[in-house]
């Protein structure tokens, strides 16, 4: 486990009490995989954004100006990475994990938490979303 994977891990058992299982990058991804993702957050209970996967490997993140901005997957040991066109920063990782049956990931950055509350398969909703 690197360092950082390490850190974040201890920041997990910080979140809550409740029962917690770290999910692998493929796992989030299996099952995010041709939907689209609500994630709040989870201190204020606000929309964070809603992402549309449209493969394991490439995605769409309705941006809250109403943009569309496509972003490259990839997975580095037990994160998943997101190179989006307008937010080139390639420390944009994500720590999945499942707390009492919800779906959840954790920033390596700020250790935000955001809680998937919505998973359909209606298309995202902005400038220059997929067709289809």
């Amino acid at each position: 486990m690197t360092r950082g994977a390490a850190l974040l891990a201890g920041a997990l058992v910080t979140t809550s009490a409740a029962a917690q299982d770290k999910i692998t990058p493929q796992e989030f991804l299996d099952r995010a995989n041709g939907n689209t993702l609500t994630f709040f957050h989870q201190r204020s209970g606000s929309v964070a954004w809603v992402e549309q996967f449209l493969s394991p490997k490439q995605s769409v993140w309705a941006q809250s100006d109403g943009r569309c901005s496509y972003g490259d997957i990839s997975i580095k040991g037990e994160l998943m990475c997101f190179l989006y066109e307008d937010f080139p920063n390639p420390d944009n990782c994500w720590m999945p994990f499942d707390m009492d049956g919800q779906l959840m990931v954790m920033s390596t950055q700020s250790f935000q938490v955001q809680t998937i509350t919505d998973i359909s398969q209606d298309p995202v909703i902005c400038e220059g979303a997929p067709l289809s």
